[in-house]
Order: structure tokens, then sequence, then C-alpha cells
């Protein structure tokens, strides 16, 4: 759903476990909300400090790219 959370992950060559200890969620959680985008504000703002980058990059989606 958010290519660039996935392409930030690779880039920094962390495993989805990685990322959720990095935000405080379980594994499952974490890829669970990848396909959903339910992700809470509180992780969305570790996610965009953990990859150095801002909201609207990290959480753009196919829609607003087309």
């Amino acid at each position: 759903m958010f290519r660039n959370l996935q392409a930030e992950q690779a880039r920094q060559g962390m495993t989805n476990q990685q990322v959720a200890d990095s935000i405080g969620i379980n594994r499952v959680t974490y890829e669970n909300k990848k396909k959903t985008g339910r992700f809470t504000v509180r992780e969305c703002y570790k996610l965009c400090k953990l990859f150095e980058t801002n909201f609207e990059y990290l959480f753009e989606t196919d829609e607003q790219t087309a």
C-alpha cells in the first residue's frame, strides 16, 4: 500500500521485525498495518523519525501519484 515505506525499509536493510521493534509493536501487527494503512499517529511519527523523512513522502499512496 505504501511503496515509499517499503522502499525506505529496504534501503535501510531492515526486516519487518526490526521496524516493528523500533516502533513498539509486534511483527504481525506491523505487516497487517502495512497492508491496511491503519497506523496510529504515534506509529506514523516513529516511522518518519526512524526513516528520517516526512509524512507526505513516507505514506504516499498509489492513488496520490496517479
